[in-house]
């Protein structure tokens, strides 16, 4: 995604210095990055590390380093939190391979009765966006021995009937983000079979450009038109004919402070958003 991202400098042009100057603003003295309050948060830390990746802006270690740190190994973090540490940790691109096993004990705190993995602890099912989350996770601490064909069909369970893929089983319909959550895990995982999927995720784009988190959403939003442009790009399907639709509505969400609103009614600019947005320029740049 940070590859990705980092293309949309060719279509922001003069005004990625705009995006660089909002994202280091976000940057508290502490180390973290604030979240929509204005406060550190390790989830939104996240964004901020990788949009600042993405424009390839020097990261001080040494300032974030300390923020990390006071979070330990964890283990009184829930699983969104925990996960996001293990990211910050491998987006410094620094050895943390001391914290590697009791982040491993700690992710196992929420390991489902089914094989998968859920927010809350010893739940009988396990949820996508978990398995999303502990599935990157895996993945920033090289973990190569876990039990893929649990993971893949905890996440398979979770797919409604018309492709998409809802939060939890037995949802009648998904929404755009948990559907491409799902189908970038389960291909990074060697699934090929998408194409409900495929269908059910084009269906969601608004004709005027941007793409609806659930077919009867009153707007598009950012955060489902960058992950719906990311996973039909990794699973394979031309959307070419919606880039300069798709390209007017990440316009009409940007600011001049260098950052971009989630929809049309939001009034908060944040790192996370702007991350989307510059995913979704990347996508476009290439299209």
């Amino acid at each position: 995604m940070i590859q990705v991202a980092s293309l949309a400098t060719r279509e922001l042009g003069d005004a990625t210095e705009l995006v660089q100057e909002f994202l280091l603003s976000q940057m508290n003295e502490d180390g973290g990055f604030n979240d929509r309050c204005g406060e550190s948060d390790l989830y939104y830390t996240v964004f901020g590390l990788e949009a600042l990746r993405a424009l390839k802006v020097d990261i001080s270690v040494e300032k974030v380093r300390p923020y990390l740190e006071s979070f330990g190994n964890g283990e009184k973090l829930d699983l969104v939190h925990l996960t996001s540490l293990i990211r910050c940790w491998a987006d410094l691109k620094i050895d943390f391979s001391h914290l590697r096993q009791d982040f491993l004990n700690e992710l196992e705190r929420f390991r489902s009765h089914d094989g998968g993995y859920n927010t809350e602890i010893d739940l009988e099912e396990g949820t996508g966006y978990a398995a999303f989350l502990v599935y990157g996770a895996f993945q920033d601490l090289e973990v190569k021995d876990y039990n893929k064909k649990l993971l893949i069909d905890s996440i398979q369970n979770l797919q409604v009937g018309n492709g998409s893929y809802g939060m939890f089983a037995g949802q009648s319909e998904g929404t755009t983000p948990t559907t491409a959550a799902a189908c970038v895990a389960l291909h990074d995982m060697g699934v090929r079979d998408f194409e409900l999927s495929k269908k059910w995720l084009i269906n969601n784009f608004h004709l005027k450009g941007g793409v609806f988190a659930i077919p009867d959403a009153p707007m598009p939003d950012l955060l489902s038109t960058a992950t719906a442009l990311h996973t039909l790009s990794v699973i394979g399907a031309d959307v070419s004919e919606l880039k300069e639709p798709c390209l007017d509505f990440v316009d009409s969400l940007w600011t001049s402070k260098g950052a971009f609103y989630g929809t049309w009614a939001d009034d908060i600019l944040d790192v996370e958003y702007c991350l989307y947005g510059l995913l979704a320029l990347g996508h476009l740049s290439t299209m």
